[in-house]
């Protein structure tokens, strides 16, 4: 099996100043993780390695760059999952940890559990050596003028969610294996404890060897009643394309919620697709030494993996 993966940098309306720092961010991302497939590494690696690389990456709303609550705090999610067993770990409402994702897949790996929360998870990641971080560390200028434009009696926090990104990735491997992983700090001036979509198996992210892998981003509540991962799964069980079961998706989402967002796709065959209902998404992938990436809707600039490297 030749080894692919595509990552995604969130869906939505991303300004136009900003828009070269989220290309070159889900590049660096895919590269990553293409190169630890490359080298005979696993999906399940791949895609913790590239949704790291976003994570320190504060174009994006994910580890350092996310969002804040209401009371000016980081909460963040993240989920990983493995297509081989179907195990999976997730993080949720976490603070203080640079990388939540890290902390998804000791969840996965060294718990009998699949979901840990808040005080817990914080207890969990102590025991496990997880070092702790200041939370003023992963607050950007932007999050912190974003959050206090949004605590005016006029503001509407679903308008400045524009230019976010939620993070996440899939890939296959050598070994036909596939595997997914989703971060983010969810949505501006939430309430605290809020958990969106992406801790959510089924919703943020899904992984199944027989079926494929696919990493969502979006309105989360919406995400959430229509369980969106998983649905695009149970389309390509139907015999769709990666392509087909994203915008059937996608287009059911809109229909029945009124819920707008992306996925990344990737099936059992190596196939895959980026897709999204917003104006734009960040996303990019690498196949057969060629990476390709985009932001707009048909846009699809493409270079070998020798010239990307060189352009970084």
């Amino acid at each position: 099996m030749k080894p692919v993966i595509v990552v995604h940098g969130g869906a939505g309306t991303i300004l136009k100043d900003r828009e070269e720092g989220y290309r070159t961010g889900v590049k660096r991302a895919a590269l990553k993780g293409y190169s630890i497939l490359k080298n005979g590494g696993s999906a399940l690696d791949a895609v913790e390695e590239a949704v790291i690389v976003m994570e320190d990456d504060p174009h994006f709303n994910a580890g350092y760059g996310s969002v804040l609550n209401e009371k000016g705090d980081v909460e963040m999610d993240a989920i990983i999952m493995d297509g081989k067993n179907l195990a999976s770990g997730a993080v949720s409402a976490v603070r203080c940890i640079a990388n939540p994702i890290k902390l998804a897949r000791l969840v996965m790996e060294k718990t009998d559990h699949m979901l840990l929360t808040d005080q817990g998870a914080s207890i969990f990641a102590k025991a496990q050596g997880v070092p702790e971080v200041s939370g003023e560390m992963l607050v950007t200028d932007r999050s912190r003028e974003r959050w206090k434009a949004n605590l005016k009696p006029d503001s509407n926090p679903v308008v400045s969610q524009i230019g976010l990104g939620t993070v996440g990735a899939v890939a296959i491997d050598s070994d036909g294996s596939v595997a997914c992983a989703t971060s983010t700090g969810g949505l501006t001036n939430k309430m605290v404890g809020r958990v969106g979509d992406t801790a959510c198996i089924g919703s943020g992210g899904y992984a199944d060897n027989l079926v494929g892998a696919t990493s969502t981003t979006g309105h989360g509540e919406s995400i959430m009643k229509v369980v969106l991962a998983r649905l695009v799964l149970h389309h390509m069980e139907q015999g769709m394309t990666p392509e087909e079961a994203a915008d059937t998706a996608l287009s059911y989402m809109k229909e029945r919620v009124n819920g707008l967002g992306g996925v990344i796709v990737i099936n059992n065959s190596g196939g895959w697709t980026a897709k999204f209902s917003t104006k734009q998404m960040s996303w990019a992938a690498v196949a057969d030494d060629q990476l390709q990436c985009g932001i707009y809707h048909e846009e699809n600039q493409t270079a070998t993996v020798e010239e990307a490297f060189a352009l970084l």
